[in-house]
């Protein structure tokens, strides 16, 4: 007589792999909660009390997956960092030099204001002295790596501008973008959109006559940055 197939040796690869979506479904949750609660409260006032309720699940089952307040924010400051890479990446990588600048500088910031605004937290994870250092410290390696990118882009279109005057652009741009950006997450509704399209002609008109008034190099059709 043949031997019954082991049921249970055939639901045990199951089992674990039922447990870990759970587990994964459970972080997930908890994260969206803590971005809520950070970003209503802040880092500092945030308390992993709170996260729980926010999640609608006990401490206790919060403690099952992260040992305190600072593992959240390691955990959804990473996830968020990616994502922002992702998203930063992508929208450098779209550049076309051959566009009109409005329509360069839409291809660009159209895609980081989009995120931010659907990303709170980040920015919240992102600045202040009690933020765990490695959320802020790999965030100052991108931010730096950016900078330089950006320095990179503007060189093609200011062929004969100084290294230093070059920096000082590149800074003043990036610098610009990110003090939009607070005050574009700081309103809703028509009056974000109303300082969306302020940030962008800030931009505009800082940069357009710099570029206008600058050579155009033979490649400067042709090069990929």
């Amino acid at each position: 007589m043949p031997e019954a197939p082991d049921t249970e040796e055939q639901a045990g690869p199951a089992q674990p792999r039922r447990r870990q979506a759970r587990g994964e479904r459970r972080i997930a949750q908890l994260l969206e909660a803590a971005a809520g609660v950070f970003c209503r409260s802040g880092y500092t006032a945030a308390s992993t009390n709170a996260i729980a309720r926010e999640a609608g699940v006990s401490p206790g089952t919060l403690y099952q997956f992260f040992p305190n307040k600072e593992a959240i924010a390691v955990e959804l400051g990473g996830r968020l960092m990616q994502r922002w890479r992702e998203t930063h990446g992508a929208a450098f990588d779209a550049i076309d030099p051959s566009l009109p600048l409005d329509e360069l500088l839409d291809s660009v910031l159209d895609p980081l204001i989009e995120f931010n605004c659907e990303n709170p937290a980040f920015a919240v994870l992102m600045h202040g002295s009690e933020i765990p250092g490695r959320i802020t410290e790999e965030h100052d390696a991108v931010h730096s790596a950016l900078l330089e990118r950006v320095e990179r882009i503007l060189g093609d279109f200011l062929p004969d501008a100084a290294p230093a005057e070059l920096s000082r652009i590149a800074n003043m741009t990036f610098s610009s973008v990110k003090g939009g950006l607070e005050l574009i997450l700081a309103h809703e509704g028509t009056e974000r959109d109303a300082y969306k399209v302020e940030l962008k002609t800030m931009v505009q008109r800082y940069l357009g006559p710099l570029v206008d008034a600058a050579p155009e190099p033979a490649d400067a059709r042709t090069h990929t940055p």
